[in-house]
Formats: C-alpha cells, structure tokens, sequence
C-alpha cells in the first residue's frame, strides 16, 4: 500500500518531483532573503545596520516558511502519486494513495485510488472470466475430441447416431461464444439498440408461443396473462426485450416440474413504466444464491445451463434503461423486468 511518505523507487520521478521542490523551495528564500536587503538599502539610503538586514529576512523566511509548508506538503502527495502511477503501470494494481488535507489534492487522491480499485476489480473479473469460459468449453471439447478420436481408431462408425451430438456439441459452443459476445458487449456499454414502439403484449405473446411446444413435452402449463392498464407501447429494441424473455421464459421452465405453471405477465410499473413478470412453481432458489443470479456463470449443480441467461438479460434490460430483480421462495421464483414507456426514457 502506497502512501505520500518518501517510499518509492530510490530514483523515482515522485522522489525526483519532491527533491526538484526542494531545491526550488530554497532557491526562492534566497532570492526573498536577497532581495529584502536590496530593498532595505534603498529605502534607508544607505547599508543598513546587520540587525535590520537580519531582522527583514527572518520575516520574509517566516512567511515563506509558513506558505512552503503548505507546498511541500502537496509536493511530497504529488510525488507520491507519480510514484503510485508507476507501479500501477507496472502492474502492481493494489497501489493505493494515502489522502491529502488538500481539497483538490484530496479529490485527486482519491479519484485515484477509485481507478486503481476499478483496474484490480475489472483484472480479477477478467481472471474469473476465462476460468469460467475455460471450464464451459472444456466438456462439449472433450466430447468432441473423445467421439473422434473413437471413429477414427474405428471404435464405432462415422454415421449420424455419432455424428449428431458432436453437431449438439457445437452448437452448444457456439450459443456460449454469442452469449459471451453479448454480455462483453452490454458490459462494455457498446451494445447498439435499435428501439422503436414497440407493443409489449404482442411482443410477449409471441415469445411464449415459441415456447408451448417445450412446455407441452413437459408438461407444464405456460399462459401469457396482460394487465388491462399496461401502456399501449414501450420504446425499446424489440429484438433485445425478445431476448430477455426468451431468457427468463427457458430459465423458468429448466426449472419447473412436470405439471408445474410458469406464467408470463405484462403489466403498469412505476413511472409509467411497463413491467414483465415471469413467474413459474418450481423449487425455488437458495437463499443464499438468490443474491447471485444475475451473475455470469451462476447456476445451481441439479440444473445444466452455462449460468448466462439471466446475467444477458440483466444488461440488456438495463441497457434500456430499465430494471430487473428476482424473488423467491419454496413455492416457486418471480424475475421482474421494466421497461420505459417513450415519454419517461
């Protein structure tokens, strides 16, 4: 941990900034000190007496000395900043500044140390991020690799009961890769929205009747239910608000047993707002992941899924300005989503 003391590299610029003020500091008092016996020669007319000549400069050095304070002291936190701005460019992110008394200084300091602190959580982020594409990608791979490897020592045939899970097994990869794409992209505040009116009833009408199919081969009720209050329209990317349902929609009957209930709603929210609520009677989630489920690769070990659907739709609904939160309990789960109407964006 830095701090504005004399730590630092022994020839750094910071010890460098703060010896050069120094010196600086000194030629000036003897320049002041100079100057005041000049100016007490010509104001008496002749040499003035030693005392007096002593008597000026010590005043003049006095009020230096008082003001020199003051700089010095801002000089040592600057020099330990540029000291800081090395090591930090060197990679040691866990740098940090001790705060100045200095106001300006202090919100420098301190706008400093909130960059270095979004530098190591965005490093670590970016750690955990490529751990976890690594262990996503590592079983379709090893299946791949595996069913291969076992047609060419000629374990089994090349026909198609071999070659369509491989086929799966790529398309698995391919929906994580475009997920991942979609989520850096939300993330990095450079996802492109192409909003327009949008109605929200038949948006959610439709995406619920892409999914009755696999709600009947589960048998699981899906119905789509509209608040009659609900704004006629929302101002919003139709594509992007599909996706999130088709998120919440997949995740919520992954998650409800045979002859369960999963029920989408649209409907009024604050502001004058439009909400989408998609509810289904499964166990529940754990209370102490219920915290996390917006999180990428967050899942729980009963459920397969990569753990990227609801961290997509948690930046896509945000990315429009929107909402989203997530209740439950032993009876089943509600993901909440808003959306603005086009007079409250």
């Amino acid at each position: 941990m830095g701090g504005p003391g004399w730590g630092g590299p022994p020839f750094g610029p910071g010890r460098r900034f703060r010896r050069g003020a120094f010196i600086a500091l000194l030629a000036v008092a003897l320049l002041v000190a100079a100057l005041a016996t000049i100016l007490a020669s010509i104001f008496t007319g002749n040499h003035p007496a030693p005392w007096i000549t002593i008597a000026v400069s010590i005043a003049v050095l006095a009020g230096l000395a008082f003001s020199g304070r003051w700089f010095w002291r801002n000089a040592r936190t600057i020099g330990a900043l540029m000291d800081a701005a090395d090591r930090v460019a060197d990679g040691d992110l866990t740098t940090r500044v001790a705060d100045s008394d200095a106001r300006q200084l202090g919100r420098l300091t301190s706008s400093f140390n909130e960059m270095a602190e979004h530098l190591e959580t965005n490093e670590q982020r970016r750690r955990e991020l490529l751990a976890d594409i690594a262990h996503e990608l590592r079983t379709p791979l090893q299946v791949i690799r595996g069913s291969v490897e076992g047609m060419l020592d000629g374990l089994y045939p090349a026909d198609a009961a071999r070659l369509r899970p491989l086929l799966d097994e790529t398309v698995v990869m391919a929906r994580l890769l475009d997920d991942l794409r979609t989520l850096s992209m939300a993330e990095a505040g450079v996802l492109e929205l192409h909003r327009e009116s949008v109605d929200p009833r038949s948006l959610a009408d439709d995406v619920v009747n892409t999914f009755r199919s696999m709600a009947v081969d589960r048998g699981i009720t899906l119905e789509s239910r509209h608040d009659p209050s609900v704004p006629a329209i929302i101002d919003a990317d139709p594509v992007r608000v599909a996706e999130v349902l088709n998120n919440l929609i997949a995740n919520a009957l992954r998650h409800t047993p045979s002859s369960g209930h999963v029920s989408v709603t649209v409907g009024g929210a604050p502001h004058g707002n439009v909400s989408f609520a998609v509810e289904d009677t499964g166990p529940g989630i754990d209370p102490e992941l219920l915290p996390f489920v917006f999180d990428r690769f967050t899942t729980s070990a009963e459920i397969d899924g990569t753990g990227l659907g609801l961290a997509i739709a948690k930046r896509l609904v945000e990315a429009h300005g929107g909402t989203i939160d997530a209740s439950s309990d032993a009876g089943g789960t509600t993901i909440r989503c808003t959306f603005p109407t086009p007079e409250h964006r």
